[in-house]
């Protein structure tokens, strides 16, 4: 041990440093050899009693400066918890609560430094580590976020919201079998933990195992019966297997809509009611989820408008995807001239012949799915995108927060998602007078881009090849007229369903050609139809098939059903372009007016039913007259290449003219506004 004198200069350069218990421990290392030093005992007395004075009034600045974090103030808050590190710089709880509070002020880079920090100072501070984690998980550095809350939890074993939270991060790296088992141990920890359940019914519905989804979200939500996302979950994951008995009377509610900070996923709810000032309230919320506190930089107006406009399409669907199959033939047909196109995909499918055709398309592909939304937002912005458009909206893998972020000066809802994202940070919505007439316009935050036809695009270029199956090699009678709706399952509710039965009852010899979506829906349905009446077996359920042999086989069908709070989307356009004529009922939501707007761009209103009595009268009337569903048809495959609805070079030019209208609002400094093309 060194002398008294050498102990006593490196202990006053800790205390000028601010690291007092580190000379407190270096007196008391010598005092280990040198019991009897008084002045070492002076000293760590005097060093102790500054500590403990200090104590109190750092105790007292740390409680005021949490109190100032949790009320909001968060400038003040920092300022302050940051004077007490510069006298405490040992002190990990308030590095934590620095790190936390810019966390909350949008400042990802001081948040993790200080939170480092703490763990540096206590490598087994729990709440730092999980703090830590949050952030990563927030910017999407998901390994990083599992190894945080693997460290958290390795700490507190015991603790069921941990291991849940490890699972919550897997399920996000897709890796479902290792997910499952931190399900099942934080139910074990915690029994009456709602997340864990939710969890676990995320990853039976990612394995299409829907009936298990089902129990699991209606456990969650009959532990949290205030969990609107669960609600929301069950709610759908319920009309994907065709679930139409009574709900739980604790569940029965009328209209859900969330609140903020407990919002519901409005796509969850399209099937659920066609009220589209309902479906605005609901994303309204949503979108309060991904709030930027801190707003960036506002965007400078060139002087004139660039040579060549950057558009910017961002997905999670470039692959072989229904998003990707409608916009092929608008990819192909933008004017290179005067537009350079961005594809950003954050999707984690990163194959499939689409795709490779997509990347030779445009003008740059960049793959981001690993990115933080920092640093997507960030290089957008370097690009100089003009303007960034939405692809998915509020529909799974969505990344909504990234517009919240604003990554250019203009921002478009399209396609995607079908309806309003009822946040300002969205400029315009692609639509039609069809889909949004002017009695529902105020259910629709954007600005409107109204399209002269359909707002949806087509690819008029999509070949198929012949089908030389029969009829019964695909379980269809011979003879009979075949009824077919290809929709997805959620969207058939008992409501077209009734229509659907009274109809095969009608029609001697007919049958309904369906989707097998799963099959707990294929029993479901089933059994509606035999409570119905009807012979189960004149249910059909057609299987998956690349898309050009599941076109080839529409020839198979007479009259495409269409489905009523959500119509066909793709689906429809699928059915004309191979020949099969669809009769629809415009609901009010623009969910529920697309399979209309589609048949006004086909030339076919005569197919777009009044009400329920003229929707069924309509298919009844074909059915029995097999010369006008022929004469029908007919009439489809000589204005199929001609229509508006499959001309992919007329759409791009009205697209590219709604979004230079749009930008050069924005180059005169006007605010955005609707748009007639």
């Amino acid at each position: 041990m060194s002398s008294f004198n050498q102990v006593s200069r490196r202990a006053k350069k800790l205390e000028a440093n601010g690291q007092t218990g580190e000379a407190i421990k270096l007196y008391e290392l010598f005092l280990q050899d040198f019991p009897k030093n008084t002045r070492a005992q002076a000293m760590l007395e005097k060093l102790r009693s500054s500590v403990s004075a200090d104590a109190d009034e750092v105790q007292d600045d740390y409680t005021t400066a949490r109190k100032l974090i949790e009320r909001g103030e968060l400038a003040n808050g920092i300022a302050l918890a940051q004077q007490i590190v510069e006298k405490l710089p040992d002190n990990a709880p308030v590095w934590n609560l620095l790190g936390t509070a810019c966390f909350q002020d949008n400042q990802p880079v001081e948040a993790e430094r200080y939170l480092r920090k703490a763990i540096e100072i206590d490598k087994n501070f729990g709440v730092a580590w999980v703090n830590l984690a949050t952030l990563f998980y927030a910017q999407n550095r998901l390994e990083l976020a599992l190894k945080a809350f693997q460290n958290a939890s390795y700490l507190d074993p015991e603790n069921g919201g941990l291991l849940n939270s490890i699972a919550g991060i897997l399920i996000s790296l897709r890796r479902l079998d290792e997910a499952e088992p931190f399900c099942v141990r934080a139910i074990q920890k915690q029994p009456d933990l709602s997340g864990a359940y939710n969890n676990l019914a995320i990853i039976f519905y990612r394995r299409r195992k829907h009936a298990a989804a089902k129990q699991a979200f209606e456990k969650a939500v009959q532990l949290k019966p205030d969990d609107m996302s669960a609600l929301g979950e069950y709610l759908y994951v319920r009309a994907q297997i065709c679930d139409w008995s009574p709900l739980p009377p604790e569940l029965r509610i009328t209209k859900p809509l969330g609140r903020p900070g407990n919002s519901i996923s409005p796509f969850s709810m399209l099937h659920f009611e066609d009220d589209p000032l309902a479906q605005r309230k609901r994303s309204e919320i949503r979108s309060l989820d991904y709030v930027v506190k801190n707003q960036p930089p506002t965007f400078q107006r060139p002087a004139s408008r660039p040579k060549k406009l950057k558009i910017g399409y961002f997905s999670a669907d470039f692959h072989n995807h229904a998003t990707l199959s409608l916009m092929m033939g608008l990819l192909a047909l933008h004017d290179k001239d005067r537009f350079e196109i961005h594809a950003y995909s954050y999707g984690n499918i990163t194959e499939g012949w689409r795709r490779s055709k997509l990347q030779k398309m445009v003008d740059k592909n960049w793959d981001v799915q690993s990115a933080s939304d920092d640093e997507i937002v960030r290089h957008a912005r370097a690009q100089g995108i003009d303007i960034a458009i939405d692809l998915k909206g509020y529909t799974q893998f969505a990344r909504p927060r990234l517009f919240a972020h604003r990554m250019a000066p203009l921002q478009v809802n399209y396609v995607g998602y079908p309806g309003t994202l009822g946040t300002n940070c969205i400029d315009y919505l692609v639509a039609d007078h069809t889909v949004i007439p002017d009695a529902q316009r105020d259910a629709y935050a954007e600005k409107i881009i109204y399209m002269p036809h359909c707002y949806q695009p087509n690819d008029g270029g999509r070949v198929y090849p012949e089908n030389t199956q029969t009829r019964t090699e695909l379980g269809l009678p011979e003879d009979g007229f075949v009824f077919c709706s290809f929709n997805a399952c959620y969207k058939i509710s008992p409501r077209e369903f009734d229509i659907w039965m009274r109809l095969l009852d009608k029609v001697e010899g007919s049958v309904l050609w369906l989707f097998q979506g799963n099959d707990d829906a294929v029993i479901n349905l089933r059994e509606e139809t035999k409570a119905r009446g009807i012979d189960p077996n004149r249910l059909v359920f057609a299987g998956h098939l690349p898309e050009a042999e599941h076109l080839a086989r529409h020839k198979h069908a007479d009259l495409f059903l269409d489905t009523f709070n959500v119509n066909a989307h793709t689906t429809a356009s699928d059915a004309l372009w191979a020949g099969l004529p669809l009769v629809t009922l415009p609901g009010e939501q623009f969910a529920a007016r697309v399979a209309a707007s589609i048949l006004t761009a086909a030339n076919l209103p005569e197919l777009i039913a009044k009400d329920e009595a003229e929707y069924e009268a309509i298919a009844l009337d074909l059915a029995l007259h097999p010369e006008k569903t022929i004469a029908l048809k007919q009439k489809l495959q000589e204005q199929i290449k001609t229509c508006p609805l499959f001309d992919s070079e007329g759409y791009t030019r009205d697209l590219e003219a709604g979004f230079e209208a749009a930008y050069d609002r924005f180059l005169q400094g006007l605010p955005p506004d609707d748009i007639e093309v």
